[in-house]
């Protein structure tokens, strides 16, 4: 009999919808290494009973055929606990013969001949299998006299009752007449009640020690360390799965690991398991089937269930990660944490020592998880950051959520409109892509698929076509998806859209077609064409061709191979490329990065000037004609200038984080200045407003804004009209140092550290519109949360760089003092 009834409370959240037989130990149920041990004994009638989540062993196990020759297993099923002596008792109709009880749920090798053999020697009516350990406090403890009659029992003692070190195992050699003296229907346990009494009324009670392995497996830490007590062949006969590939290497079937890999033995990997370039697992780590070990990572004495992942340069020491689990990139979890079945721990995350997350829970990037998480999730609930969804593939963003994204927008807005579908055209955001398309169309939306388009060019379609919005899908890392939502304007979506669409998703109210309601995918022909002549209309093309500039850029052809040439040929600049294909789109400092070595190929060539443009076409990183890499801030500052002093009466927008001497430039010449938050959305809500589109006609703010093509175009004319070079332009902007410093901030701490920074600014002038600007005589500070990042961004601007350092690193250290 297979005692298999056991909730295995004590190994939650691994067991929250798995019984405690079935938890994998080296890659298989528990229960089947019993299974397996009772085959090599030539066991093979065999009783399961069973009481918490049965169903779960009788789908795995059914009748016990595929677990070898002869094996045949019934099943007892109690509809309220019966205890362990009472289980037997309920399946009374098997047990016509001596027989064996064993618990499903702890790890041996016992010999059970040896133990059978024992018991017919002694006549015993009852014969129990003890083992020796060092800290009996946890188990049954059984003292013998010296023919191995059991003369005392004492059930999980204190150290003051301690009397012997051999203890318990769970595992019974039982003759049928033990049955009579177990009532039917009761809750009766072996230990506490009818072994006691058996004792008392002097029945043949005997122990037999086995010299076998045997652990329960009852909490994280037995459970890990039996694993690891197989792997370092403590127990000789159980069996290890796969191959051994090499020295204490066991792996499956179809792994897939990198040259560069380091595993150290001993080592189980299941099947299908890849494992990237510089991962480092081992010694003692336990990987189930399907798992997936990303470039950089290491593993230390740790258990991996199936389908698990663990991202980039993250690291378990300690730890079990549950089915499906996910460890994002950087993070890292320690000793005894133990991560429940699909959940997913956020980039840079620290999961202390001890602490259990249940199942599907989520945990925010950069949280620092100290306790253990039940309810609720952990981090911002926010699902838009400061642009759009951002996550990785198939973790954070997988296709049930872009299609149940999908339906959510779509339920968002009218049904008669038409919203169009854009990205990158890469195989992986075209599955995403294909899924948000799915759940648009069940709502009914008409949809028009733009196809592969830039960004630039699907905020122009969207205006162009007359559209309700937009949903662009692309790259922005190695192995990260963005989500964009646009409104009718081109613009993203503002906090109030972004709001009613996370309402929808988070309830699942959504709105589904009837059949006759779903509309066929619209495409509209040669997007790109109309979109370099809307660019066009903005420009002085004979001004331009007159001054035959020449320009060198670095840009991805694969994106915007469609685009700039014709762009350039159309304006009669000769333009000397530097074409590599991008994996996906980049960020101003990674742009600047690739802009280094850039500046010496522009003054080699001559060139009015160069540019660095990322694979979207948004960002873009200029070098004048000297050869000088344009700094952010300086860039902003110059379209500002290039806006100024192309329209009268500009409206210009400015965020929270611009230099006070470029606001006061604008001022100088005339300009209207707004400021705005930093998320693209305000920034743009502010461009588009109809005042200023209508006030400003040969180059508008609107126009310029994370464009690169827009931006290199309206350059050479502005450059063309000023009679100006580059370098020339740069050097009439004012003055000014900026310096930025991130400090890592918990999600939960992020209002403290603002409230505390307020308080203590005492008479000096603060701004909050969007986090806390402080006000010096030398300068100013401002201290602004990051929407996307547990980060606060600390600016400062002052009139030469000691003072911009001093105040920047001042904010700094008061941020420390405040979270310490």
């Amino acid at each position: 009999m297979i005692m298999a009834g056991g909730e295995g409370s004590r190994l939650r959240p691994l067991t929250c919808a798995l019984p405690k037989p079935m938890v994998p130990v080296l890659n298989r149920p528990c229960m089947e290494h019993i299974v397996e041990l009772l085959g090599r004994h030539n066991i093979t009638e065999t009783a399961v009973t069973l009481q918490y989540l049965p169903e779960e062993i009788k789908g795995y196990f059914g009748d016990g055929s595929n677990f070898g020759r002869g094996v045949k297993l019934r099943y007892f099923t109690e509809d309220t606990p019966l205890g362990t002596a009472g289980s037997v008792k309920n399946a009374a109709a098997f047990l016509d013969e001596t027989f064996v009880v064993i618990s499903g749920d702890a790890l041996t090798d016992c010999s059970l001949q040896e133990a059978f053999e024992f018991h017919r020697q002694k006549k015993a009516l009852a014969t129990l299998v003890l083992t020796t350990v060092t800290c009996p406090l946890e188990y049954g403890v059984v003292i013998t006299n010296g023919q191995g009659r059991i003369v005392r029992f004492l059930e999980k003692p204190g150290w003051g009752e301690v009397f012997s070190d051999t203890v318990n195992t769970g595992i019974y050699i039982l003759e049928p007449e033990i049955l009579e003296y177990i009532d039917a229907n009761k809750m009766v346990d072996f230990s506490k009640d009818l072994f006691p009494r058996l004792l008392a009324a002097g029945e043949p009670l005997y122990a037999f020690v086995t010299e076998g392995y045997w652990c329960d497996i009852g909490n994280a830490e037995q459970y890990m360390q039996s694993q690891f007590d197989i792997l370092e062949k403590k127990g000789t006969l159980l069996s290890l799965p796969g191959r051994e590939a090499s020295a204490g290497i066991w792996m499956g079937e179809n792994v897939q690991v990198d040259a560069s890999a380091s595993l150290i033995p001993p080592v189980v990997i299941g099947d299908d398991c890849i494992i990237g370039p510089n991962a480092s697992i081992g010694p003692l780590a336990v990987l189930g089937n399907g798992v997936q070990i990303r470039q950089g990572s290491s593993l230390k004495r740790c258990i991996l269930w199936d389908n698990s992942m663990v991202g980039e340069g993250a690291e378990l020491r300690g730890a079990v990660l549950g089915k499906g689990a996910l460890l994002l990139s950087s993070a890292r979890a320690f000793e005894g944490s133990m991560i429940g079945d699909r959940s997913v721990v956020g980039e840079g995350s620290v999961i202390k020592p001890g602490v259990k997350i249940w199942p599907e829970k989520w945990v925010e990037k950069g949280t620092r998880l100290s306790k253990s998480l039940v309810w609720g999730n952990c981090g911002r609930a926010r699902l838009f950051g400061n642009s759009g969804i951002t996550g990785d593939l198939f973790t954070e963003i997988t296709p049930d959520f872009a299609c149940c994204l999908g339906l959510a927008l779509g339920s968002s807005l009218a049904k008669q409109g038409r919203l169009s579908l854009g990205s990158d055209g890469y195989p992986d955001t075209q599955v995403i892509k294909n899924a948000v398309l799915s759940g648009l169309m069940s709502s009914g939306l008409q949809v028009v698929d733009l196809r592969k388009v830039t960004m630039p060019v699907h905020r122009y379609g969207i205006r162009a076509f007359d559209l309700l919005g937009g949903v662009h899908i692309y790259r922005v890392g190695h192995n990260k998806i963005n989500v964009r939502l646009m409104n009718d304007r081109g613009a993203d979506c503002s906090r109030g859209e972004q709001r009613k669409v996370e309402g929808l998703l988070s309830r699942e109210e959504y709105r589904y077609a009837m059949k006759e309601e779903i509309h066929p995918v619209e495409y509209l022909p040669d997007v790109n064409r109309s979109y370099i002549n809307y660019l066009l209309k903005f420009l002085d093309r004979e001004l331009i061709r007159r001054k035959r500039y020449r320009i060198v850029v670095d840009y991805d052809p694969s994106q915007l191979g469609a685009l700039l040439p014709g762009l350039f040929d159309a304006l009669g600049c000769q333009v000397i490329t530097f074409a590599a294909p991008r994996t996906h789109s980049q960020t101003f400092s990674e742009l600047l990065k690739a802009a280094e070595q850039f500046g010496e190929v522009v003054r080699e060539q001559g060139a009015n000037y160069g540019a660095v443009l990322d694979s979207g076409g948004e960002g873009v990183v200029l070098v004048d004609d000297q050869g000088r890499i344009v700094s952010e801030d300086r860039f902003y500052a110059l379209l500002s200038l290039i806006t100024m002093q192309s329209n009268q009466n500009s409206i210009l927008a400015f965020p929270v984080t611009a230099p006070e001497s470029v606001v006061e430039m604008a001022r100088q010449q005339g300009g209207d200045v707004r400021r705005t938050k930093t998320a693209p959305w305000s920034m743009m809500q502010t461009f588009l407003e109809e005042d200023v589109c209508a006030s400003q006609q040969r180059c508008p703010q609107f126009l310029l804004y994370s464009d690169a093509l827009a931006v290199l175009t309206s350059l050479a004319e502005y450059l063309a009209r000023r009679e100006r070079t580059l370098s020339e332009v740069l050097a009439e902007l004012p003055g000014f140092v900026t310096v930025r410093r991130d400090v890592d901030v918990d999600w939960n701490d992020k209002g403290k550290v603002l409230r505390h920074l307020a308080e203590e600014s005492g008479e000096q002038k603060i701004e909050t519109a969007e986090g806390i600007k402080v006000q010096h005589p030398e300068g100013w500070a401002l201290i602004l949360p990051d929407a996307d990042e547990p980060v606060c961004r600390v600016y400062s601007e002052a009139f030469n760089q000691e003072t911009a350092e001093s105040l920047t690193d001042m904010y700094v250290q008061k941020i420390q003092d405040i979270l310490k």
